[in-house]
């Protein structure tokens, strides 16, 4: 009898073991595109370069770089440079339905246009803010300045940041950063020109702070390479660490940076001449060196990485051929799947190529907000966004 009851027993452990430990393992949640939305329209305003962030209150605080729209006037077009482009920022406090309608302002350059502000949100909840400007000049003047980066009469004036302690609604500096080692460009008083980048820097989890910046080590013909910076006094201060990628044909600028849970730093980079390829370069030794840089094996830029709850990576990148529009992929949780991971449309109706750079934050905790900038047909740039959520897979 004993023995049957024993038998029995064993019988009923290893049922209760196959829905336990020999489940067949779920699926990991999926992405589905909810509904895309509108952030700040005015037709008045050409509105570009969008970066998101979510308050431990859940607020969500969006800034851009708004300016003139030239066309309104009468003007033929607006451009990215302008005297008048200024970093201004909306808010939504319930989850992205409704936004602020009247822009606060971030930062006025007191000598040009500023360009791309893009937010930190520091463990301390502080914001850090990375930017960089054009200062217009008469063209003669502008003319003489062979080694400063120009476009037509607008001289490059180099990078700062801006910080705010109270959720954005001031801010502290500009903070200038040191020039990149090795750079031959000169900003508008002759000064080597301060670093800068567009993209994401990165809070490493032992507290330093990590920026990628673009320097241009020739200027005619321009050859432009990335670098690492790191601060160690949440961006107050900056010391040059290492090159990350670097060639004799092809330029890498606008780089978005994303630690894994290993620990490995990854920078997804834009390119020039290599078909606007996305490129990445891999730290796998705290930023003091980064492996050669490879081929992604995909187009679109720039990029921003965003961890999942299942530590899965949603990378968003802008998609800047026909059709025009927005695009991602899911990283497994080193990044190390670029080249295979299935590509998600998230648009394709934009109007032309000068669209996209999109940026990401979780607005719940199956939720995400992908914001961009945007136009359809021939309208005036606005910044939008795209709501996705995450399914588990059956």
């Amino acid at each position: 009898m004993r023995k049957n009851v024993f038998s029995v027993l064993i019988l009923l452990t290893l049922v209760a073991g196959t829905h336990r430990g020999f489940a067949k393992e779920e699926k990991p949640a999926r992405i589905a595109k909810v509904e895309d939305i509108v952030i700040y329209k005015d037709d008045r305003f050409h509105a570009a370069f969008p970066s998101i962030v979510r308050r431990p209150d859940g607020e969500l605080l969006v800034a851009f770089r708004r300016a003139p729209e030239r066309r309104f006037f009468g003007e033929k077009n607006t451009t990215h440079t302008d005297p008048n482009s200024y970093l201004v920022s909306v808010r939504s406090k319930d989850g992205g339905r409704t936004w602020s309608q009247e822009p606060e302002l971030i930062f006025a350059h007191p000598f040009g246009g500023s360009q791309d502000p893009c937010m930190l949100q520091l463990r301390d909840n502080s914001i850090l803010c990375s930017s960089y400007g054009w200062a217009l000049l008469q063209a003669n003047v502008a003319a003489k300045l062979t080694n400063t980066l120009r476009h037509d009469a607008f001289c490059f004036l180099g990078g700062y940041m801006v910080r705010s302690k109270d959720g954005g609604h001031s801010w502290e500096g500009p903070i200038i950063p040191p020039p990149t080692p090795g750079i031959a460009s000169l900003d508008v008083f002759g000064k080597p020109t301060p670093s800068y980048n567009r993209g994401a820097m990165c809070e490493g989890r032992e507290g330093k702070l990590y920026w990628v910046v673009a320097a241009n080590t020739e200027i005619a013909p321009r050859k432009s390479e990335t670098h690492l910076m790191i601060s160690s006094d949440k961006g107050t201060t900056w010391n040059y660490s290492c090159p990350v990628a670097k060639d004799n044909a092809v330029l890498f600028n606008e780089t978005s940076l994303y630690q894994t849970p290993k620990g490995d730093l990854v920078a997804f980079m834009r390119t020039a001449n290599f078909d606007d390829h996305t490129v990445i370069a891999r730290s796998i030794d705290g930023g003091k060196s980064f492996l050669p840089w490879i081929d992604a094996g995909f187009q679109g830029h720039p990029h921003y990485a965003l961890r999942l709850p299942d530590n899965r990576v949603l990378l968003v990148y802008g998609y800047r051929h026909e059709p025009f529009g927005i695009r991602a992929r899911v990283l497994d949780p080193e990044c190390a799947n670029a080249k295979t991971a299935e590509e998600i449309i998230l648009r394709t109706d934009g109007g032309g190529s000068d669209i996209g750079y999109p940026w990401a934050t979780m607005i719940s905790k199956d939720r995400i907000l992908v914001v961009y900038y945007f136009n359809t047909g021939n309208g005036t740039r606005h910044i939008a966004g795209t709501i996705l959520s995450l399914h588990k897979s059956k």
